[in-house]
Order: C-alpha cells, then sequence, then structure tokens
C-alpha cells in the first residue's frame, strides 16, 4: 500500500497511546498542559450547553426540557461509564501489534477499567493522562447525545438510557478503539485518516440516529402536521456555543499547543463559514429565501465534515470541504428526507452522518500536499479508498449493532412513549415540569 501515516496522525499516535510515563521518560509541559485543559472544557461545553441549546430551540416548546434533560443525563451516564469501563474498551492496548489481526484489534481489554493505574504523575505524551482521559470523555458525550436529535419527542426516558448505556459500550468504544488506538488496531493499520472524530463521533452517532428513527417510527402526525422550532433564537445560541466550542473538538486533538493545532483552528473556520454561506446559498435559490434554522444547520455541517480533515487539509481544501458539506448536507435534510419520508426529527443523519462522510471522504482527497495538504499521502487513489473503507466498516458495524440494541430494548421494555404520553409532550408526561409557565 503506498500510504504513510499523515503528519497530523502521525502526531496524534503519542495522544492515543495512552502509555503511562514516568517524569523520567517523559516531561510535563505546561503550555500544552493548560491547552488541552482549554480544549477539554470548550468540548463539553458543545454538549452543555451548546447542544441542549441547538436541539432545544428546533423541537415543539412542550418538549424542550426532555432535550435538554436528556443531554444533561447522557453527560452523566457516559462521563461515569467512561472512568468504569469505557476508557479501557477504547484505549487499553493490551494484546496489540501492528500488522497483526486479533481481537485487541476490535476493542481494548479491561487493564484500565475502573482508570486502574492511574496516578497524578501519568503523563500521555506532555501531559497527565487526566487530563487526557477527560479530554476523550468529552467526545465519548456528545456522540450519543447527537443520537438524540434523531429520535427527539418520541422516545422513552429509562429506555433511552439503557439504549445509550449499551450502545456506548458495544459500539462507541470499539469504534474508537478501531480508528485511535494506535498499532494493531484495524482501521489504525489501514490507515484511516480521521483527525478529530469524522467516523468516531459523526459518522457513527449519524447511523445510529438513522436507524433509531427508522425503528421508532414517526412522529404523531408526521408530515402532515407542522412541527416548527419553537425557538430558534435558542438554536442559533446553541449553533454558535457549538461553532466556539468546536475549536477545542479540532485544534485539541493536535494534543499540543503547536503549529498542527494553529492550522486545525484556521481550517475549522474556514469550513465552518464557507458551509454556512452555502446552505444559506442553496435554500435560497431553492425556497426563495434564507432562513436562520438554515445557516445555523449550515454552520454545524461544515463543522462536522472538516472534524476528520483539520489535522491534514490545507486551507482551500478545506474551503472545498466546507462548501461541499454544506450544500450535500442540505439536500439531504430536506430533499432526500422528503424523498424517503423518514423522521429524522432534527436532522442527526442528514447533518451528522452525511456531513461526517462527505468529511471522511475527502479527507482523503486533500491531505495530498499536492492539494495542499498536509499529510504524507503517496496514492490519491489509494488514500481514498482506504477513507470509503472506513466509511462502510462504521456504517455497517454500527447500523446493524445499533439495530440488534434496539430491537432487544423494544421487545423488553418498549421504546415509545404512548400516543397520550406524545401528544400532551414529553416535558410533563415523563418529567412532571414545564418549559414555560405562563
Amino acid at each position: 500500500m503506498t500510504l504513510r501515516k499523515s503528519a497530523g496522525l502521525a502526531a496524534l499516535s503519542s495522544l492515543f497511546l495512552p502509555v503511562m510515563a514516568s517524569a523520567q521518560e517523559a516531561a510535563l509541559d505546561s503550555g500544552d498542559t493548560a491547552w488541552m485543559l482549554t480544549a477539554t472544557a470548550l468540548v463539553l461545553f458543545m454538549t452543555i450547553p451548546g447542544l441542549a441549546l441547538f436541539y432545544g430551540g428546533m423541537v415543539r416548546a412542550k418538549n424542550l426540557l426532555s432535550v435538554m434533560m436528556q443531554c444533561f443525563a447522557i453527560t452523566g451516564l457516559i462521563s461515569v461509564l467512561w472512568a468504569l469501563f469505557g476508557y479501557s474498551l477504547a484505549f487499553d492496548t493490551t494484546g496489540m501489534e501492528a500488522g497483526v489481526l486479533n481481537f485487541s484489534s476490535f476493542v481494548g481489554g479491561l487493564d484500565k477499567a475502573f482508570l486502574s493505574g492511574l496516578t497524578t504523575d501519568s503523563l500521555v505524551g506532555t501531559f497527565p493522562e487526566s487530563v487526557f482521559i477527560t479530554f476523550q470523555m468529552t467526545f465519548a458525550i456528545i456522540t450519543p447525545a447527537l443520537i438524540a436529535g434523531a429520535f427527539a419527542e418520541r422516545m422513552k426516558f429509562s429506555s433511552m438510557l439503557v439504549f445509550m448505556t449499551v450502545w456506548f459500550l458495544l459500539v462507541y468504544a470499539p469504534i474508537a478503539h478501531m480508528v485511535w488506538s494506535g498499532d494493531g488496531a484495524l482501521m489504525w493499520d489501514w490507515g484511516v485518516l480521521d483527525f478529530a472524530g469524522g467516523t468516531v463521533v459523526h459518522i457513527n452517532a449519524g447511523i445510529a440516529g438513522l436507524v433509531a428513527c427508522l425503528v421508532l417510527g414517526k412522529r404523531k402526525g408526521y408530515p402532515g402536521v407542522a412541527m416548527t422550532p419553537h425557538n430558534l433564537g435558542y438554536t442559533l445560541v446553541g449553533a454558535a456555543m457549538l461553532w466556539v466550542g468546536w475549536f477545542g473538538f479540532n485544534a485539541g486533538s493536535a494534543i499540543a499547543a503547536n503549529g498542527t493545532a494553529g492550522m486545525a483552528m484556521l481550517v475549522t473556520q474556514i469550513a465552518t463559514a464557507a458551509a454556512a454561506l452555502a446552505w444559506m446559498a442553496a435554500e435560497w435559490l431553492t425556497h426563495g429565501k434564507p432562513s436562520a434554522l438554515g445557516i445555523a444547520s449550515g454552520v454545524v455541517a461544515g463543522l462536522v465534515a472538516i472534524t476528520p480533515a483539520a489535522g491534514t487539509a490545507g486551507p482551500m481544501g478545506a474551503l472545498v470541504i466546507g462548501l461541499a458539506s454544506g450544500a450535500i448536507c442540505f439536500y439531504s435534510a430536506t430533499a432526500v428526507k422528503r424523498r424517503f419520508g423518514y423522521d429524522d426529527s432534527l436532522d442527526a443523519f442528514g447533518v451528522h452522518g452525511v456531513g461526517g462522510i462527505v468529511g471522511a471522504v475527502l479527507t482523503g482527497l486533500f491531505a495530498a500536499p499536492a492539494l495542499g495538504g498536509f499529510g504524507e499521502v503517496d496514492s490519491i487513489a489509494t488514500q481514498l479508498w482506504v477513507q470509503i473503507k472506513g466509511v462502510l466498516f462504521t456504517v455497517i458495524y454500527t447500523g446493524v449493532a445499533t439495530f440488534v440494541i434496539l430491537k432487544v430494548i423494544e421487545r423488553v421494555m418498549g421504546l415509545r412513549v404512548t400516543e397520550e404520553e406524545e401528544t400532551i409532550g414529553l416535558d410533563l408526561s415523563l418529567h412532571n415540569e414545564r418549559s414555560y409557565n405562563l
């Protein structure tokens, strides 16, 4: 295979191989540590309050608190699961060897369960392992929270908690391991480029969301009954928070305060701006008027698409990625959804799934130095095939696993609220509260 690891991916290897180092083996760098602490806080900010507001504004008023409650509950649930088992399943490298395919190529072991062996002196590269654990925890938190947008306004809260627990352990952790845990991991050995989570986070969440909305079925009255967003101001504020927080997501994945982080920040801004304009233009041409919801969605589409390419794409590559993702995600979230009739409530698949696929594939193109990228790619065609192979594997694995998990939960405890509860609204029927007491 005429492929070498990109410079960005090579830099990531020290981050995604969490081998504890003593002070004698590696020195803590206060600048890198400060940046990673900041990046970690920014990524958490993306879920609470960013995603909570972004999703919350798009649902009907009677379901605002239920969506926000899901974001907060998922944050608590995944934080605990990450400390108990998730970190170990994702980043334990026991039994892994470059080029050797075995069980450890698909999922980590339990040597790091309950954060065994962690001390204040444990380092990953040049900063504390505790910071790395928390940084990766925030990625693990937002991924299942994104899925909730696909089935908003109709899933039982208890079933949602069970689903997220099982899905996190059986889908998220293994995919993160296969992509990021280093030599011997399946997609790492393939050479898949995913700088900050295009595959691990966005395709993963988007495909799971599509399967979930299909299994649960449409909301009562959809599409005949108008289900307009109740507060687009919340959505715009949430989108702005996601935009700012995403610099922690992408630039933080450089694992240091260095030139790679700076370039990741620049390309993130360029791609996001381009996607916002592309979505706005496509909507303007199609519907005659640009909308606030459209430009907010375009922002997120651009953020999603540049995520896998943030460490390897140059500025002009980022511009093309942004323009492509904005236009393609617009048609996916509108024309394609109408054509096939599925009820992806808040376009988790249309934006995150499709945007993640667009970004993952174009990463293989714009990582090439000949096209202004910074990846060490000898053959664009080979890298494109590697990226497509990674996308296909993730789509199939996540889709099948999510379907099985949901069907088992449906049989054991049910998935949907009753028609009466859905009519009343989940705020009142599930949480005994109202968003607005007028």
